[in-house]
């Protein structure tokens, strides 16, 4: 179904600009925006997704991946198609890009069935994710008011190339996001996500100054983001302009998977580990390296004694203090535990 978006102002001669993203769109009547989700008619933006579920299940909340929030829970997973972002390293591109060829489809729900839902499997959060949040952000909203006042947390994970507006309204509503940090390169962005970096910097500070619990993502390419120099930025600028407890996640890239990168190689192993040194050796307190099951960075260690906290293997925790110490120090580790 479509629904009139609140993240808009009309303009001129049935023009309107859409605030919900960092784009900024300028639409002209019948016009869609970057994302192909969102239309101007007779002067008023749309939302042509609202509603359409393409993906909705159960999935671990380490899947996201969240390792410092809820560890150990299960969280209900909701997308809409869509994405304003054009990654040529997505892997869930057939959903993602699927609106700018003019494909909108999904199963009709409401947000309460959402909520419903998670209610009665007894889940502790509902995840908007799979694809980009933003996209479905009026849906998510609508679900994320319902959500918190049954007790349920609310979790993006995203692009972050919100718009200012965007942030000041879903805000008091949202209790965890996982940002993927794709470069710290300005053209990267450009070249390979049609974006731009700043907007993405610029929604992490916020998020961390309304102090909601925040981890972030690197999918490390061969060839286009794994130089040392990247991984030293983005470790220092995490440290330094946001806190140095915010976990790190840098995951191993598939070219077979991708959407347009299918000539290059996977990311090899030791790339990952060596990305992780860089960032624990410039004083970030939680580093991990993704999609390897069984690679070491996988576990959570004490920032002070170096014990291991948790123990997971892929998104399965084998070994679990829910004390939120270090059993050997008595250091407190940085985990939301309900």
């Amino acid at each position: 179904m479509k629904k009139e978006t609140i993240l808009y102002k009309t303009l001129k001669d049935q023009k309107a600009q859409c605030l919900n993203c960092a784009h900024y769109c300028v639409l002209q009547e019948n016009q869609k925006g970057i994302c192909g989700t969102r239309k101007n008619i007779e002067g008023k933006i749309f939302s042509l997704n609202y509603g359409k579920i393409c993906a909705l299940s159960v999935d671990p909340i380490e899947k996201k991946p969240l390792f410092h929030f809820l560890p150990g829970t299960s969280t209900l997973s909701v997308a809409s198609v869509g994405c304003n972002f054009a990654c040529a390293s997505c892997q869930n591109w057939q959903i993602s890009q699927a609106p700018k060829i003019g494909k909108i489809f999904g199963e009709e729900i409401t947000p309460q069935k959402i909520v419903d839902l998670a209610l009665q499997k007894r889940l502790k959060s509902i995840s908007y994710t799979y694809t980009e949040p933003t996209i479905f952000s009026d849906f998510a909203l609508d679900t994320m008011k319902l959500a918190k006042k049954k007790g349920l947390k609310n979790v993006w994970v995203s692009n972050g190339f919100w718009s200012k507006e965007l942030f000041e309204t879903i805000s008091p509503f949202l209790d965890a996001v996982n940002i993927d940090l794709k470069s710290f390169e300005d053209q990267f962005y450009i070249k390979y996500c049609n974006a731009r970096l700043q907007p993405v910097l610029d929604t992490l500070k916020r998020i961390v100054s309304k102090e909601i619990w925040l981890e972030i993502t690197t999918l490390v390419i061969p060839t286009l983001n794994d130089r040392v120099e990247i991984f030293q930025e983005i470790a220092r600028f995490i440290k330094e302009e946001l806190k140095s407890e915010i976990p790190w996640h840098i995951t191993q890239f598939s070219g077979a998977i991708s959407w347009r990168l299918k000539n290059l190689p996977d990311t090899p192993p030791q790339t990952l580990l060596s990305a992780r040194e860089i960032g624990l050796k410039e004083g970030l307190k939680y580093v991990y390296t993704g999609n390897i099951p069984g690679l070491a960075g996988e576990n959570t260690f004490c920032p002070q004694c170096g014990t291991k906290i948790i123990e997971r293997v892929g998104y399965n925790i084998k070994r679990y203090d829910k004390k939120g110490r270090c059993p050997q120090c008595g250091a407190r580790i940085d985990l939301i535990l309900e």
